[in-house]
């Protein structure tokens, strides 16, 4: 027998629902407003309940019409994974690659293969996004990313493939105006709580936050980005650990100064990971191409670890 509900009502309400109007809803599934009026008039005659608010300017859903676009969701994603799954198989290459990066990490190695990806004008769209701490990790369990670079800390449960990148070197870097700047010797568990600390909060969703756990502060001061730490580092706002490599020019200009501290926070190795069994030929062609550039990290190992690509 033939439902009500089909994918292409599911996909014109839900693009009705994100967009707030018949006519961006159209526009943006090339659609005339007309077609998507007679779909979603259909739908409600042929369920027997009303789908939109209809007393506001706004295509607002009714409680029926959110609740059979939340079912519905399932539906379209598994449809969208079956499509792609068909691609992939037809042509080798992944219709969609997400990669999510490290906040630790510098940027502009990505984005140096990601232009040289472009020159081969592949038909594959790329989601670049940015997780600290053991984001990198939750986001391949949370299924957020098909490829993360720079994961730090303990491995993950379950099949995961990595390659590393090297480690990173933290170094206890302050204001050249802050008190701490002052001091000789080592600064002290005792003096460094005395001063707000600047902490990279963990973006992580569904695994547990982590933290550095190097030092207690009176004040913490949490962002989003190691690009945000280093800049509030630079105003004084507070103390704290930074990835050696991305602060070089700032240590060259004088912006920010090193200083010794009794309590140490040792390197850690970043890895490549990912978790397909088999990875389409973008997912492959990153991994090499990434593997080949430098991260400025301590050292880089030749050695990999999980399955060989080719």
């Amino acid at each position: 027998m033939a439902h009500a509900v089909t994918l292409e009502a599911l996909r014109v309400l839900d693009a009705i629902h994100q967009f707030g109007s018949f006519t961006a809803a159209a526009e943006a599934l090339f659609k005339v407003p007309s077609a998507l009026t007679y779909t979603v008039k259909k739908l409600e005659d042929d369920l027997g309940v009303s789908l939109f608010d209809r007393t506001r300017q706004k295509a607002i859903l009714t409680p029926a019409g959110l609740l059979v676009l939340e079912q519905g969701q399932s539906i379209l994603d598994a449809a969208t994974r079956l499509e792609d799954s068909i691609k992939q198989l037809e042509s080798g290459w992944e219709p969609k690659l997400r990669i999510a990066r490290d906040t630790a990490l510098l940027e502009r190695p990505l984005m140096t293969v990601v232009g040289e990806f472009l020159k081969h004008n592949r038909p594959l769209e790329l989601t670049l996004s940015e997780e600290a701490m053991g984001g990198a990790w939750d986001a391949l369990q949370d299924d957020r990313a098909d490829l993360v670079i720079g994961a730090t800390g303990e491995l993950p449960k379950g099949h995961v493939h990595t390659r590393a990148l090297g480690e990173l070197e933290f170094v206890f870097a302050v204001a050249p105006t802050h008190p701490l700047a002052l001091l000789e010797g080592a600064i002290t568990a005792m003096q460094l709580r005395q001063y707000p600390a600047i902490v990279v909060a963990d973006s992580s969703k569904i695994l547990p936050a982590r933290n550095s756990g190097i030092f207690e502060a009176r004040q913490v001061i949490r962002v989003d980005s190691m690009r945000s730490k280093i800049q509030a580092q630079c105003l004084g706002l507070g103390v704290g650990y930074l990835p050696k490599h991305r602060i070089l020019d700032e240590l060259k200009t004088g912006r920010l100064v090193l200083r010794q501290c009794e309590l140490p926070r040792p390197n850690q190795m970043a890895y490549l990971a990912w978790r397909k069994e088999q990875p389409g030929r973008g997912l492959t062609w990153f991994v090499e191409q990434l593997m080949r550039q430098d991260w400025q990290l301590v050292s880089v190992l030749s050695v990999k670890n999980g399955v060989d690509l080719h």
